[in-house]
């Protein structure tokens, strides 16, 4: 026959395995953000690494960053939810928060209220600086950067549309490429694959500082008007996850960024608060240029 425990230890024993249990169960999953590659993918991550720490001490929650290859892939990420913030350019936060609803734009670098562009050539070109977008380079090689780049091509394509009015840039130039980031595009232009080329303002004044800009070789040969480009931007269900009030704490941790180590990582001297309705003007252009429909 066989014994019956009593029904107390039953129940004592159940609650105990509760106990054990409920710590794993109810265990607050990583916060996970990305960036867009604009740069060297190796670069940065180790750089990025430095920034999930940094927000891992201040968020009391595990951190990871994500490397993506690609600016599409940074806002597919995001939309699956595999991250929960990122850093995005102008045009790719435009389609994350387009992409999930009541996502929250959260900060933008003190320099990205005013982004500019930059239009380089090689000097085999003879082109010289010009305060207006030179027509010259009509008929040249010119590559831009990623599809999905503001500042390497949303909003060159929109100047170079204004400029030559009627025209796409493939009746504006007698080939044209892309090179998928701003360091890329530099180095195409330098070596003479494409003539002329354009790229993000403050990556190239990094280029300069790093020592991989050939005066000889390359150089500006105009810089576009003002517009917004980069930005933070969290999810839509942040404070469904991770608690009431979790999307502002992440805002605040972002504009508190000090440390001069983690803002050169950006080449920004600070984060200020920033809204979706400041990129308004973004989806206005890319509409303009019809890049919704590619």
């Amino acid at each position: 026959m066989i014994a019956r425990r009593p029904l107390t230890y039953s129940l004592l024993a159940l609650a105990a395995m509760t106990l054990l249990s409920g710590p794993v169960a109810a265990q607050t999953p990583p916060l996970v953000f990305t960036a867009i590659p604009d740069q060297d993918e190796t670069r940065l991550t180790e750089r990025f690494s430095a920034y999930a720490k940094y927000f891992e001490a201040k968020l009391g929650v595990p951190v990871k960053y994500l490397p993506v290859k690609s600016y599409p892939a940074a806002v597919t990420a995001f939309t699956n939810n595999q991250v929960q913030f990122a850093w995005f350019g102008g045009f790719t936060g435009v389609q994350a928060v387009r992409a999930v609803p009541a996502s929250q734009t959260l900060a933008q670098g003190a320099e990205d209220a005013a982004f500019t562009s930059v239009m380089i050539a090689n000097t085999a070109t003879q082109l010289k600086p010009s305060t207006e977008l030179p027509k010259a380079i009509e008929g040249l090689t010119f590559t831009f950067g990623a599809r999905a780049s503001t500042s390497g091509r949303v909003f060159p394509e929109h100047f170079l549309r204004q400029a030559f009015p009627g025209k796409t840039p493939e009746q504006i130039f007698s080939r044209v490429g892309f090179s998928g980031d701003h360091s890329r595009t530099l180095q195409l232009v330098q070596s003479g694959a494409f003539q002329v080329g354009v790229m993000d303002s403050i990556v190239w004044k990094s280029e300069i500082k790093a020592g991989n800009v050939d005066p000889k070789q390359v150089s500006v040969i105009w810089e576009s008007p003002p517009f917004p480009d980069y930005h933070w931007v969290a999810r839509g269900d942040l404070d469904k996850v991770y608690g009431a009030g979790f999307t502002q704490k992440v805002q605040d941790t972002i504009l508190g960024i000090s440390d001069p180590a983690l803002l050169a990582i950006f080449a920004r001297s600070k984060f200020i608060p920033a809204k979706n309705e400041d990129y308004k003007v973004i989806e206005d252009v890319a509409t303009l240029v019809g890049l919704f429909n590619q």
